[in-house]
């Protein structure tokens, strides 16, 4: 670890491996993100991209790159971020790297709103998008209600939510049979978690929040975090309210983790397999929250490049890919944390 003093006499301190993988994921997000912008029935050169991007682009380039596939790109981006920084959050909450939105209820809850808008409400996107937020936090709430009891435990927590999951995997299933087949065709597409299509006015909310949330988070909340994942009595001696910054932290990932599922769908395994990359890449202890959402990011642009090119003359849904990845991550976790007794 090393620390620099700013010039108002505050020491600051940083882990220079942190800070060069947290780049190495940013660049390596980035470098992707003009590679899937390039990619298409249209190709495009990097280079063309960059230029383009920088405005010297030619105008059929410009028409390709700034209103259609840079949407997409930009979405792939934030909801990366987003989902990793949630999953950060949750998985030191509770102590558990079990400790995700997937695991914890709240993308199923996010679905389900998003059903009862598609089969009930019969509304457009963004009632879609208005359902899959207000389900993912009444799920947030729902699950933080019935896990209280004297203080937050963090496996009573994922208990509860593995729980609240399964039931609202069933009110999904059963939402599915209402609906008429177009409508169930466009749940299914929506709840496998897909960028295709998707434009600023997908992506707008969820980088709204991110304007506000992630400073919340970074700047306001990361040194109780720290103190919390040595447990809540360490915390309250070195002056840290608990529970205050319990909360915070919780509302805010329960945000994202709704706002991303609104901007491109419940995408699987991203908020659990993100933070456990990073920090095996950081090899720092802590929550890791700026290197996640740098892996975050870089995840899903390479998961939607994957599906634009895995299948020659068709385009798999994201969600697809990064739960097939993400459901052998999950196995291997799992396998490990039984070797070593914890489950």
């Amino acid at each position: 670890m090393s620390v620099i003093r700013t010039p108002g006499g505050r020491s600051v301190a940083f882990r220079p491996r942190a800070l060069i993988a947290g780049a190495a994921c940013l660049a390596g997000a980035l470098v992707l993100a003009v590679l899937a912008i390039g990619s298409g029935e249209y190709p495009i050169a990097p280079g063309d991209v960059l230029r383009t991007l920088a405005g010297q682009g030619a105008p059929a380039d410009a028409f390709i790159v700034n209103e259609l596939r840079l949407p997409r790109a930009a979405t792939a981006l934030a909801v990366g971020a987003a989902l990793a920084l949630g999953g950060a959050v949750f998985q030191a909450v509770v102590r558990n790297p079990l400790g995700s939105p997937d695991v914890l209820g709240f993308t199923h809850g996010a679905a389900t709103g998003a059903l009862i808008a598609i089969v009930l409400v019969g509304g457009g996107s963004a009632a879609l998008a208005g359902g899959a937020l207000l389900g993912g936090v009444g799920t947030g709430f729902l699950v933080y209600g019935l896990a209280w009891r004297r203080g937050m435990h963090g496996y009573r927590l994922i208990l509860v939510g593995v729980g609240v999951a399964a039931i609202l995997t069933g009110v999904n299933g059963y939402l599915l049979t209402k609906a008429q087949i177009t409508e169930a065709g466009r749940a299914v597409l929506w709840m496998t978690g897909s960028l295709g299509g998707r434009g600023w006015e997908d992506t707008g909310p969820l980088l709204g929040a991110m304007a506000v949330l992630v400073p919340v988070v970074l700047l306001g909340c990361a040194r109780g975090l720290r103190m919390m994942e040595m447990g809540d009595d360490a915390a309250y001696a070195l002056g840290v309210r608990v529970e205050r910054v319990r909360l915070v932290l919780l509302g805010a990932a329960v945000l994202l983790v709704a706002l991303a599922a609104a901007a491109a769908g419940p995408v699987a395994f991203v908020a659990l397999t993100a933070p456990q990359l990073a920090r095996r890449l950081t090899r720092a202890p802590g929550p890791n929250l700026l290197p996640s959402m740098c892996m975050g990011a870089a995840l899903l642009v390479a998961a939607d490049l994957a599906a634009q090119r895995v299948v020659a003359g068709h385009e798999l849904p994201v969600g697809v890919v990064t739960g097939v990845l993400g459901g052998g991550y999950l196995v291997w976790l799992l396998a490990t944390e039984r070797r070593a007794g914890r489950i």
